[in-house]
């Protein structure tokens, strides 16, 4: 897995500059997050377009209340289409995860409640099978985007919602979610 190499250079990176600045007012935080993912391609000549359900876990660095750097993995799920060639049905499986690294620059709006971009790269591989035999096996490293909105609960807990944009090749995948975050 060539991302898991990058992915590890540069959480090295970033984690080697960590405690200059960790003296201030940082913390660490972590995170997970479930939701539904999106994915219109064409594949083989099929007009794929299905959804499927996503996850996340994150675990990152908080430097002050606008910015933060965090590393994690995404599993799109399974997503699944049936197509009828000819009068016989053709499964088409496609499937997508791997590990982010980005960061996160974030607008308080009032004590409990913020807005926050992000912005990174997704280090993944997929899978795309016909009728359970394996047609592909892709994997690269690309852009995400995402935006979404945040609600403390207590000075560690906050719920979050979000939206991200994956590109996955000549693809993307929008993934629409929920989730947590606990502070340390």
């Amino acid at each position: 897995m060539k991302y898991l190499n990058k992915a590890a250079i540069a959480a090295t990176a970033i984690l080697a500059t960590t405690p200059m600045t960790a003296a201030a007012e940082g913390h660490l935080y972590i995170g997970g997050s479930v939701g539904s993912a999106s994915l219109t391609e064409d594949f083989d000549g099929f007009n794929f377009d299905a959804d499927s359900t996503a996850f996340r876990i994150v675990a990152g660095w908080q430097f002050n209340d606008y910015f933060s750097v965090e590393g994690g993995y995404h599993n799109f799920g399974t997503f699944e289409q049936t197509f009828d060639v000819n009068g016989e049905p053709v499964d088409v499986n496609l499937k997508a995860d791997g590990f982010t690294l980005g960061a996160t620059g974030t607008v308080p709006l009032g004590e409990k409640f913020a807005l926050y971009g992000r912005a990174g790269s997704f280090f993944w591989d997929g899978d795309a099978e016909i009728n359970g035999v394996s047609q592909a096996q892709p994997e690269d490293t690309n852009l995400y985007l995402g935006a979404g909105a945040k609600y403390a609960i207590s000075d560690r807990f906050s719920l979050v919602g979000d939206w991200t944009r994956y590109s996955l090749e000549d693809s993307r995948s929008d993934v629409v979610s929920l989730g947590a975050t606990f502070s340390f």
